[in-house]
C-alpha cells in the first residue's frame, strides 16, 4: 500500500528534479498513513502544530488565510503528488490552513521519517527543497495575478496553470482535466465576488474558449488562452535543472 502512496510522490519530484534509483526506493520505503476525507474538510489548521506532513495521493486540496471578519483568500492549489505542508517540518506552526476541494486520498509521514530519509538521501533532500522553491515561485505569480490582471485574463491565467501542472502529472486529454472547484472556490482563488466570477466563466465560454462542468475544465483554445492571460509557464519549471 506505501508502495501505491509512494507513486504519486515519485511522480510528480520527477518532473522537475533528477531522481536515481536509491532515491526511488528511499521514496517507497516511507512509511505513510494512509486517510480518506471528503470534500471541503480542514487537513491542518491554522495554529496546529503537526508532526506528520501531508501528501496529496488522490484529488484536490488548498491552503488559504481567513481575515477576522470570515473573508477567505486561497493562497496556493494542490494537485495530486504535492506535500502541501511540507514546511512545517521546519516551521512548526501552521499559518493557514489547509483543505481538501475534492474528496482526497492523503498519505501522512512523520516529521521524524522525513528527516532520516533525507539525511540519508541528499539528492531527494535537495528535490523536496526544489519543490518548496517552485512553490514559491508559483506564490509570486499568484500575487502579480490576483493583484495586477483583469478578470479575464486572470481566470484564463488560473485554468491554464491548472492544465499544465496536471499534464505533467499524466492527468489531461486533450485539453480536458479534472478539477471540480465551485464558483465560490474559484472566487477565493481569484479575489472576485460569485456573481463577478459567473461572469467571467461565462465570458471565456461565449469566447469559445473553455467548456465546463461539474468535474472540470475543456480548454478549447489554448493558444489564445495564453494570449489573452500573458502566460509564460516559466514560473512552474517544469522540467528538471541541469
Amino acid at each position: 500500500m506505501s508502495a501505491n502512496l509512494a507513486t504519486a510522490l515519485v511522480t510528480k519530484l520527477t518532473v522537475s528534479n533528477h531522481l536515481d534509483g536509491d532515491d526511488i526506493r528511499a521514496i517507497e520505503s516511507l512509511r505513510f498513513r494512509e486517510r480518506h476525507v471528503g470534500a471541503r474538510e480542514v487537513i491542518v489548521a491554522d495554529g496546529v502544530r503537526p508532526g506528520e506532513c501531508c501528501l496529496i495521493v488522490e484529488g484536490f486540496a488548498s491552503r488559504s488565510k481567513t481575515t477576522a471578519d470570515g473573508a477567505r483568500q486561497v493562497l496556493s492549489l494542490h494537485i495530486p503528488g504535492d506535500i502541501p505542508d511540507l514546511q512545517s517540518l521546519h516551521l512548526k506552526v501552521m499559518d493557514h490552513d489547509l483543505v481538501t476541494i475534492s474528496p482526497c486520498t492523503l498519505g501522512f509521514i512523520s516529521h521524524s521519517d522525513l528527516r532520516e530519509v533525507t539525511a540519508r538521501r541528499p539528492n531527494l533532500a535537495a528535490a523536496l527543497w526544489r519543490e518548496t522553491l517552485i512553490d514559491g515561485s508559483i506564490f509570486r505569480e499568484w500575487i502579480a495575478n490576483v493583484g495586477r490582471r483583469a478578470a479575464l485574463p486572470r481566470m484564463a491565467h488560473l485554468l491554464i496553470e491548472m492544465h499544465e501542472r496536471l499534464r505533467a502529472i499524466g492527468r489531461t486529454r486533450e485539453g480536458d482535466f479534472s478539477f471540480p472547484i465551485t464558483q465560490v472556490e474559484l472566487g477565493d482563488c481569484l479575489g472576485l465576488s460569485v456573481v463577478h466570477t459567473n461572469r467571467t466563466l461565462q465570458a471565456l465560454r461565449k469566447e469559445g474558449l473553455i467548456e465546463t462542468d461539474r468535474s472540470g475544465f475543456h480548454l478549447l483554445d489554448q493558444e489564445r488562452l495564453e494570449e489573452l492571460a500573458g502566460f509564460d509557464r516559466t514560473y512552474l519549471h517544469l522540467s528538471p535543472s541541469a
